[in-house]
This record gives C-alpha cells, sequence and structure tokens, in this order.
C-alpha cells in the first residue's frame, strides 16, 4: 500500500540526506514511522531522502474514504500522539515504533548553523527553514537519572536526550499519564457522548449534540505535538495554575502584545575560560555571567546554555525561543571559536532578556541565579517536571476580555506567513552576499592593494640605483606610498571583523526565530481549523452551540498568543537592525577615514621633493 504526502510548507534542503519541498507538493512515503521528526521519502522531482514530518501531511493511496485529493487521509503513529478515546490507559503504542532507532548517520542533535559552521555541524543542525529538529519543537522527555551525572559524565557534545534516563522505558515515547495528568479528560467527555440519548427524546435530539470536532489524522504535526489540539478540543480541564506560571496578553495600540515585564534586566557574558576536571582529563569553557538584577556572578558552561534551550522549547509552543550558537566536536578550545561562541550568547541572551515571558520564567530566572550544585540540581529536577508543558501551558495564557475577529486574525497571519518567507530568503541571501565581500576583503582586497605596495617598492628601488642626490626624495616618498598601500592591505583584512561579522551574526540569530515561524504558524491554523469545523456541526444541528462556542473560545487564546508573538517579533526587529546598520555604517566611515588617512600621509611625501 503506497503511502503518500502533501507538503505544507516550503523547504530547502541544505545538509547531506535531505531533499527539498514545495508547498502542496506530493511525496511518496518509505515509511510511515518518523526518525526524530524526520520522515523519508522521494519527492515530485524524484529525489530521496529526509525532510521534516511537520512540513507535510501524510495521507494513503488506498480505496479507503478517499479525501479531497482522492486519497484517503489516515491516521499515522506517533510518539507525539494525543491520548486515545477511552482514556490514558487505552493509547497503546505500536512495538514496532516503540524500539526503532534512527540511522546513526541521521542523528541530529539540538544546534545552530552559527554563520559558518563546520560541515559535520551543518549535517547535525540544517539552516533556515530547514531546521526542522527546532521548529518541529519537539518535546523532551523528563530526566528520571540521576542528577549526579550533570557534573559528572554530561560534557559539550551531548544533548538533553542524551542525559541518562531522558529516555522513558517505552524508547522516547511521550509519558502521557504523567503529561497530562494534571487535568486531562477523556475525549468524549469533554465533546459529547457518541451514543444516542435516553428512549425519551426524539431522534433529532440525540442527534444534536453528538458531533464531534475531528482529530488531526496526520499525528506528526505540530498541532497535535504541542498540545494545542488537545487544548482546543477541550481535553484539558480549568485547573490551578499558580500566578508564577501566568502569561498575560494585553492589548496594546497595535493589536495583542505581551505584558511588559515590570522589572527588566540584562545579562553581561564575558571572560570566557578553559577549565578542567578529574585532574585535567576532562576540559570545559566556563563563561561568566552577570545579570543586572542581581549583580551577582554565576558560572555557565555550554550544556547549561543547552539544557536550559531544550527546556524552553518544549514548555513555550507558541514562542519563538531565540537558538542558541551550534555545538561543535572539535576545535572548542582554539580562540576563533570561542570568541565567537560567545558573541553568539550574548546575542541569544539579549533576546532572551528582552522577552516579556521568557525573561521571567522559571527555567531562565534558575540558570541565571543559582549559585549553589545541590541546589541547581534540586531546580533542575523540579523544572523537569513541570506539569504546564503541551496542552496544560495554554490553561496559563491570561487574555483581555472580548474576542478577537477570527476573519482578521487569518489575514494577519496568513500577512505575517508571506513576510516570514520573504524575509528568509533576504537574509539568506544577505548573509551570502556579506559572506562572500568578506572573504574577498581578507583575501583577495588585502592581496591586491599589496600587490599594488610590492610594484611601488619595486619601483623605488629601481630608482634608488640613481645616486643623484635630487631624487632620493622621489624614492623615500614612493616607499612610503608602496608602505601605506601595504597597510591598506591590512586594514581590509581586518575590517570584517568590525562591520560584516556582526551583521551576519545578527542574520544567524534571525535565521533562527525564522525557522520557528512555521510551527507557531501552524499551532493557530490548526486550532483555527476547528473553529470552522464546529461551525459547520452547528450549521447542521449536529453539535450544540456552547460547544463550538468553547472551541472558539480557546482558539481566541492562542490567536491572542500568537498575535502578541508576532508584534515582540517585529519590535525587536527593528531594535536589532536599526541598532547594527546603525553600527555597520559607522564603522564603514571610520575603515574609509582611516584609509583616507593613509593616502594623504602619502600624498604629503611629495610636498617637499
Amino acid at each position: 500500500m503506497v503511502l503518500r504526502a502533501r507538503a505544507l510548507y516550503d523547504f530547502r534542503s541544505e545538509n547531506p540526506g535531505e531533499i527539498s519541498l514545495r508547498e502542496t507538493e506530493l511525496l511518496t512515503l518509505c515509511s510511515e514511522h518518523d526518525i526524530e521528526g524526520w520522515l523519508e521519502g522521494v519527492n515530485s522531482r524524484g529525489e530521496r531522502g529526509l525532510f521534516p514530518a511537520s512540513y507535510v501531511e501524510v495521507i494513503r493511496a488506498a480505496a479507503e474514504s478517499p479525501g479531497g485529493d482522492g486519497y484517503p487521509v489516515v491516521s499515522v503513529p506517533s510518539r507525539h500522539a494525543n491520548v486515545a478515546q477511552g482514556g490514558l490507559e487505552s493509547a497503546a503504542i505500536p512495538s514496532s515504533l516503540r524500539n526503532s532507532q534512527p540511522p546513526e548517520s541521521y542523528q541530529l542533535p539540538l544546534s545552530f548553523p552559527y554563520t559558518s559552521a563546520a560541515p559535520q555541524q551543518q549535517q547535525q543542525q540544517p539552516s533556515r527553514l530547514s531546521q526542522s529538529f527546532l521548529t518541529n519543537q519537539p518535546s523532551y522527555q523528563h530526566s528520571q537519572g540521576s542528577d549526579d551525572d550533570w557534573d559528572d559524565e554530561w560534557d559539550d557534545a551531548s544533548t538533553v536526550a542524551d542525559e541518562p534516563g531522558a529516555l522513558s522505558s517505552s524508547g522516547g515515547y511521550q509519558d502521557y499519564e504523567s503529561r497530562y495528568r494534571f487535568s486531562t479528560r477523556g475525549s468524549e467527555a469533554s465533546l459529547g457522548s457518541r451514543t444516542a440519548g435516553p428512549s425519551s427524546f426524539s431522534s433529532a435530539q440525540a442527534a444534536k449534540g453528538s458531533a464531534t470536532v475531528s482529530r488531526n489524522l496526520n499525528r506528526f504535526s505540530t498541532f497535535v505535538k504541542s498540545g494545542g489540539e488537545a487544548f482546543v478540543l477541550g481535553e484539558v480541564s480549568a485547573g490551578f495554575v499558580r500566578d508564577g506560571d501566568k502569561l498575560c496578553v494585553v492589548r496594546g495600540p497595535h493589536g495583542p502584545e505581551w505584558q511588559e515585564n515590570p522589572y527588566p534586566f540584562a545579562c553581561s557574558i564575558d571572560d570566557p575560560t578553559k577549565q578542567t576536571k578529574f585532574k585535567g582529563m576532562k576540559s570545559y569553557i566556563s563563561y561568566k555571567l552577570v545579570p543586572t538584577h542581581t549583580q551577582q556572578r554565576v558560572n555557565r558552561r555550554y550544556k547549561h546554555f543547552d539544557w536550559l534551550y531544550a527546556r524552553l522549547v518544549e514548555k513555550f509552543p507558541v514562542i519563538s525561543v531565540p537558538h542558541i550558537p551550534e555545538k561543535q566536536a572539535t576545535g572548542r578550545f582554539e580562540e576563533d571559536f570561542i570568541s565567537k561562541r560567545r558573541k553568539g550568547l550574548v546575542w541569544w541572551m539579549n533576546h532572551m532578556t528582552s522577552h516579556p515571558v521568557l525573561a521571567q520564567c522559571d527555567a531562565f530566572q534558575h540558570f541565571l541565579t543559582c549559585t549553589d550544585d545541590k541546589a541547581w540540581k534540586q531546580g533542575k529536577r523540579k523544572l523537569e517536571k513541570d506539569e504546564m508543558v503541551g496542552a496544560n501551558f495554554f490553561l496559563t495564557i491570561s487574555t483581555p476580555p472580548g474576542a478577537l475577529d477570527l476573519q482578521d486574525v487569518e489575514n494577519k497571519i496568513d500577512g505575517f506567513k508571506t513576510f516570514t518567507k520573504r524575509m528568509d530568503d533576504s537574509v539568506l541571501q544577505l548573509n551570502q552576499t556579506a559572506s562572500e565581500f568578506a572573504r574577498k576583503q581578507v583575501a583577495g582586497f588585502k592581496k591586491e592593494y599589496q600587490k599594488v605596495g610590492h610594484s611601488f617598492k619595486g619601483l623605488s628601488q629601481a630608482f634608488e640605483l640613481d645616486q643623484q642626490p635630487f631624487s632620493s626624495g622621489l624614492n623615500r616618498a614612493i616607499t612610503f606610498t608602496a608602505e601605506a598601500y601595504d597597510a591598506i592591505g591590512e586594514l581590509f583584512a581586518e575590517q570584517p571583523r568590525q562591520d560584516l561579522d556582526p551583521v551576519m551574526d545578527l542574520l544567524a540569530l534571525y535565521q533562527g526565530h525564522l525557522t520557528n515561524f512555521p510551527d507557531i504558524i501552524h499551532v493557530q491554523k490548526g486550532a483555527l481549523t476547528k473553529v470552522k469545523e464546529s461551525k459547520k456541526h452547528v450549521e447542521e444541528g449536529k453539535m450544540e452551540v456552547q460547544k463550538a462556542d468553547g472551541i472558539q473560545e480557546r482558539c481566541n487564546i492562542i490567536s491572542f498568543a500568537t498575535l502578541a508573538e508576532i508584534h515582540h517579533f517585529h519590535q525587536i526587529r527593528v531594535r536589532d537592525f536599526r541598532s547594527q546598520m546603525q553600527h555597520f555604517l559607522q564603522q564603514q566611515i571610520t575603515f574609509f577615514q582611516k584609509v583616507t588617512h593613509k593616502l594623504e600621509e602619502a600624498l604629503h611625501q611629495y610636498d617637499t621633493i
């Protein structure tokens, strides 16, 4: 039986083993089982390889209840599938999936292609929209291992999934009983009974309210994995949400926005220092962090940043968590790499402290303020058992009174989707242009200017053969000119560090944000689809208005949060690019002033001849 899928988004491959997709393109799947969030298949151009599971909708070419395209939509098993009807105990996981392991060559740890990554790093984490391991926003397992391993076993090359006990005994599948034990209800209880009513009711009365909004058959979709579907369908009942977990959306002059952090702060990252333990057998780089709201120094390794990033991605499905710089297996202690990573972490920290939600979350504050090893491990265990994740996360969002116009929301989301695609293309182009220009300055321009200087030097040496006193001044001036051109060549080689590299650092960070938004948009679009389906059931008399209103209210919460996140993205985008362009142009002016000064000095040498 042939398995097929339809691409929901464009995807551009940039690593070995991947294939590119075009939106609405039909693909043939090699297997219905995903490999750590990736599917393998053949696109319409006959290319075979991997692509993100969340970027496609799985269909099956068979004679079972055909869908709109002639192919019937089928349910595909997924570790992220929501609890089946009938309760948590009935949500069995196929044994074939439980024991499946991804091919070694395609294990993609969390990372980020920070500007020009090493080849092995690029294979680990695709850039732009192909960074699906991040854009999929996978659910990281709660660690059941001993936290004593934190300082003794986990090195910089490991990921959260490598931590002992990080995977459940079922081979990495979600423990939904613990994940949703906070407030999960059966789907029949939340959406109405499918059975006929008492015999005293008429058949019409029994039929009304019996229809339910269907679950997504594509269990790989981010809408399902994020818990958005379970929330919208009412499978998570309202429970106690502590004040520290509440996220407030307010109406601003330009639409919904996150409530501002009443206690804004910043955090510096300095003094990357190589340290050792186990009598020098193990080495790592430690960074000094000093938050302005505590003024207390904490030391963090890259693995701490990696752990924090994993927790944030798990907890906030509708927030664009900035990507951390990439891992690197070799050359981790080279000066250039350490400097580059620190700059990437500085940008990351800037975006974290600027976000009204991320800056205040418990995991980030624990990361910034905890100085005691024992307290760190206790807090780490507690945060990894956080119940306000998945579908429960949406219970923490508080919205202003009144509903949003769903058509207006859909138009804004579609407009932002178009914007991000265009920005993604332009960011990639600018990054490639800046990288090529920097390479020319470091190698080509330096070489050419020094070649000119060398030629002037040869002319001067030739003139020195003339022993006439009146020619000595000219010889000295030409020699000075040669030295000036040699110095200008050095200026060209050093300049990219001052202007182009910071621009590419910023572009790299925003490439990470742009890979996050397709899944954020997908969650909102999935919620909106459920609203439309419920309205159709109401019009057909198959669903009670109260149930449909509940679905719309929950969709309204997701829409408020999505629009608030989009607003924040635009705010920091304007701030960052304004500041960076000012810095770039100022550095360019300073550079050409230095070049001009060198040429003017050479010019004045001829005045006294």
